[in-house]
C-alpha cells in the first residue's frame, strides 16, 4: 500500500536545515538534553523507550546514555545516516509511523511494547494530512501497562511546512485514540502553558491514575526503581 506523502516529505530540501542546525548545536557543546531529560523522569531505571521521528538522534543518544533501552525510528535517510555519524552506538530503524506496528518492530529484533513513547520535535505536525488519530492509535496499542507518551510541537511559529495543530484539535484526537491528557505544559522544563510550544504527557485512557499525597492525579509520577 502506498502511503500518502507526510508534511516532511513535502517540505523537500526546506528540511535541510534541521539536522545542520542541531549538528551545529552538538558541535558547540550547547544543551540539547531538555526532551531527554524530562523523558527520564517519566520512565522507570532501564526503561524501554520508542522514539518515533528521532531524526538526528540526539534525544534517543541521551536517553541510552542514561541507562535506558532506545529504539529509534527514523524513515528519513538523510536524517538516519547523520544520526550514524554523530551517535554510532545508536540503531536507528527505517520505520514510518503510519507503519509502525508489533510485526514491524519484532521483525527487526525489537521490543512490542513500551513503557514510554517519544514524539517530540514537532513530529505530530509533520506527519501526512488527516493520519494524526491513526499514529495516535497506533502508539496506544504499542504502550506497556502505565506506559506514557510525551509529545511536542510548536503552536506557533514553528518550521514554515509544518501544521497548524491547535490545542483543541489535538486534545479532541488524543481522546479520540484512546489516550487521555495526564499533563500539559509549555516546555521541556514544565513552565507553565502558552500559545507558542505545546508539551503533552499521555497515558491510555483506562490506565489508573497514580495519587500524590496530596489526593491528586500525580502526571508525571516519578517510581522509586
Amino acid at each position: 500500500m502506498t502511503l500518502p506523502p507526510t508534511r516532511w516529505e513535502l517540505g523537500g530540501q526546506a528540511n535541510d536545515g534541521y539536522g545542520r542546525k542541531f549538528a551545529e548545536l552538538v558541535a558547540s557543546g550547547e544543551d540539547v538534553d531538555g526532551e531527554a531529560r524530562l523523558a527520564d523522569t517519566l520512565l522507570p531505571r532501564h526503561g524501554r523507550v520508542l522514539d518515533i521521528g528521532s531524526g538526528m538522534g540526539r534525544v534517543a543518544a541521551a536517553l541510552s546514555v542514561r541507562g535506558h533501552h532506545v529504539v529509534a525510528v527514523e524513515p528519513d535517510a538523510t536524517l538516519a545516516e547523520q544520526s550514524r555519524r554523530t551517535y554510532p552506538d545508536l540503531e536507528v530503524l527505517p520505520l514510518d509511523a503510519r507503519s509502525l506496528d508489533p510485526d514491524a518492530l519484532a521483525g527487526h529484533g525489537s521490543p512490542t511494547s513500551y513503557d514510554l513513547v517519544v514524539l517530540v520535535g514537532n513530529v505530530m505536525v509533520f506527519l501526512a494530512d488527516g493520519t494524526e488519530r491513526e499514529v495516535l492509535e497506533r502508539v496506544r496499542s504499542l504502550l506497556a501497562p502505565g506506559g506514557r507518551v510525551l509529545v511536542g510541537f510548536h503552536l506557533r511559529g514553528g518550521p514554515p511546512t509544518a501544521r497548524a495543530y491547535p490545542v483543541e484539535e489535538f486534545v479532541a484526537d488524543v481522546g479520540a485514540s484512546g489516550l487521555r491528557v495526564d499533563l500539559r505544559a509549555g516546555s521541556y522544563e514544565l513552565h507553565p502553558p502558552d500559545d507558542g510550544y505545546g508539551v503533552w504527557v499521555l497515558s491510555r485512557d483506562d490506565a489508573p491514575h497514580v495519587m500524590t499525597s496530596l489526593g491528586h492525579p500525580n502526571p508525571i509520577g516519578a517510581t522509586d526503581g
